[in-house]
């Protein structure tokens, strides 16, 4: 890796999460998509086809680093060593943004393929708190914390979820990231709200917005969603994403597509409509 980058923040225009299955797509096409979001744990290897290309994308367009191996929920202390390789990353893309989940993925030191869900108590606060605290001072910069999609509830929280997030961004200078998907998903799951939620986020605090698709399944008579990334965005979260625009005004906006990926134009059009919504919403609010 030889090329130098400068720092390029993200836009406030919709982008799209960037997958092998389209790089040559990405690279065939760079006046199409403003922005890329990249998983940087498949860049932490040296050299290969996965630079080569991200190093080609990187010329034309912003990106930003969308983690999902920090595991800031565990109680398990940070692995020093992805910590280390994710900054030598950021070092050399320059990043307009480096986000991670609230979620937990280990316990000493065993992994799960799983973003985890964690208690939302005082306790808990504290906890990732000292995570986020520990995480941004170790790689000299903002992190952005997005909320998770979560299938049970633990009986112990106390905190609402919108309130644990705008508090753990006020205690630690991170910003968040606000998937409005999982809002959905947590929303029908766990029977509260999501405008509600939509409406008491802190709007300082929002410095990206995710969208993606969902399933819908039956367990023992009950619906649940889960948030299996696969699928078109459903009517209902873009009435929600027009709702959250409306608030916060525009925001980077990802599309986000990981599982039984389709044709890269598919991509681009859910990133237009995402494009459609923010101008129009925007210039209502004007």
């Amino acid at each position: 890796m030889t090329t130098e980058f400068s720092y390029q923040p993200i836009p406030a225009q919709a982008g799209i999460g960037l997958r092998a299955e389209h790089y040559k797509d990405a690279e065939a096409s760079p006046g199409l998509v403003p922005w890329y979001e990249v998983h940087p744990e498949n860049y932490f290897g040296l050299g290969g086809v996965p630079h080569y290309y991200l190093e080609k994308i990187r010329q034309d367009h912003a990106i930003s680093f969308h983690g999902v191996g920090m595991s800031i929920g565990s109680v398990d202390q940070l692995d020093a060593s992805h910590t280390k390789r994710l900054k030598q990353l950021i070092e050399y893309y320059q990043p307009g943004q480096v986000s991670e989940h609230l979620s937990w993925s280990s316990v000493n030191g065993q992994y799960f393929n799983d973003l985890l869900p964690i208690p939302y108590t005082e306790e808990a606060l504290d906890h990732v708190s000292e995570k986020v605290d520990q995480i941004q001072n170790e790689l000299g910069q903002q992190i952005v914390i997005e909320n998770a999609s979560t299938y049970l509830e633990f009986v112990q929280s106390s905190i609402p979820e919108w309130d644990f997030t705008n508090e753990l961004a006020k205690r630690t200078g991170c910003g968040l990231l606000l998937d409005v998907n999982n809002v959905y998903v947590n929303a029908c799951n766990h029977h509260f709200s999501a405008r509600k939620y939509l409406a008491e986020v802190e709007v300082a605090y929002v410095k990206e917005i995710h969208l993606a698709g969902h399933t819908v399944k039956s367990v023992d008579d009950t619906e649940i969603r889960i948030d299996t990334h696969n699928q078109l965005i459903c009517d209902e979260v873009w009435a929600l994403y027009q709702f959250a625009i409306a608030r916060l005004g525009p925001v980077p906006t990802l599309i986000e597509w990981d599982t039984d990926l389709p044709e890269f134009s598919v991509l681009l059009q859910e990133m237009n409509q995402a494009q459609t919504v923010m101008d129009q919403t925007c210039a209502h609010a004007a």
